[in-house]
């Protein structure tokens, strides 16, 4: 595909690596081209362009204004062009190689992906799987074209992007089987006095429960933080600390540590797991048998 003023696609695809890369020798390696030849690209970019795109900083290269304002306009024109090229109205799950790559926490991989991946070993024993842990920006992956589904609770998703609940999970506390509040019901006081673990995705995010209760102006005192969910149960045996944790996820804790599961002194939302993906790959194939396998799975765990 040519453009005027001899823009061409290959000049939008090196351009979409030298503005994620920053680096001319990195992306002749991604392209597959030698170093003079991207060095050529990005000249010839340079002049269509009228800006320096990439400027050396030190030992680093770093964007100029005009290409920070190109960089996700440019990816989101090819990824839109890659899944309009690749998108097909057939998917035969039994023939098929193909590799999903898909974002999720913990949580789904020790909750979801065994009924899931058990389902498609059924009927599609090659189709292969990428799991990604979540990340501050979930949606740039499906704009970026870096995963193909997202499984996050419903109040993340993107309102840019279609999506469907698969699964609804409630909470419950965790406590040490042997423990101050292993005894009778869980008071509104003694909760917010206790020392709790706590799940932080990342600097200044906020797990889902989390974000429920600071919306209903519940107070913990926070005295460990941990960066993935299924951690919580064990971070809580032998102590007398609390864990909100999804019921599921606690259910299958308690048989193999010596905790216990007591009702929390106040109501939560159920949290709805949520299937998403970018607006463009709607008539993918190979994504709605994907969605329909995790709605299945999802069904299974009851």
């Amino acid at each position: 595909m040519r453009f005027k003023n001899r823009l061409d696609l290959n000049l939008l695809v090196a351009l979409d690596h030298l503005l994620h890369l920053r680096s001319v020798s990195a992306a002749a390696g991604r392209m597959n081209v030698t170093q003079s030849a991207m060095s050529s690209a990005l000249q010839r970019l340079r002049d269509y362009f009228e800006d320096e795109l990439l400027v050396k900083i030190g030992r680093k290269m770093e964007l100029t204004p005009r290409a920070e304002a190109l960089k996700d306009s440019v990816r989101d024109l090819l990824v839109r062009i890659e899944w309009t090229v690749a998108s097909t109205s057939e998917f035969d799950p039994a023939q098929s190689d193909r590799r999903f790559t898909i974002l999720a926490s913990d949580y789904t991989l020790a909750v979801l992906a065994p009924a899931l991946l058990a389902r498609c070993e059924r009927t599609a024993p090659d189709v292969r799987f990428n799991f990604l842990n979540q990340v501050a920006a979930p949606d740039r992956l499906l704009e970026q074209g870096s995963v193909d589904l997202l499984i996050i609770p419903n109040e993340f998703c993107s309102k840019h992007h279609p999506s469907e609940t698969v699964l609804e999970e409630g909470f419950c506390a965790v406590v040490w089987s042997k423990g101050r509040y292993a005894n009778g019901k869980l008071s509104r006081k003694e909760f917010s006095s206790a020392p709790h673990v706590v799940m932080q995705p990342s600097e200044g995010r906020q797990s889902i429960e989390s974000l429920f209760m600071a919306q209903r102006g519940i107070e913990r005192r926070i005295d460990v933080i941990t960066y993935n969910f299924c951690s919580m149960p064990g971070l809580v045996a032998g102590t007398n600390r609390i864990a909100t944790v999804h019921r599921r996820l606690a259910r299958e804790a308690q048989r193999t540590l010596p905790i216990k599961l007591v009702e929390l002194p106040f109501q939560l939302p159920t949290m709805k797991q949520s299937a998403q993906w970018h607006g463009y790959r709607s008539n993918d194939a190979g994504l709605i048998w994907l969605r329909k396998m995790i709605a299945a799975a999802a069904k299974e765990l009851g």
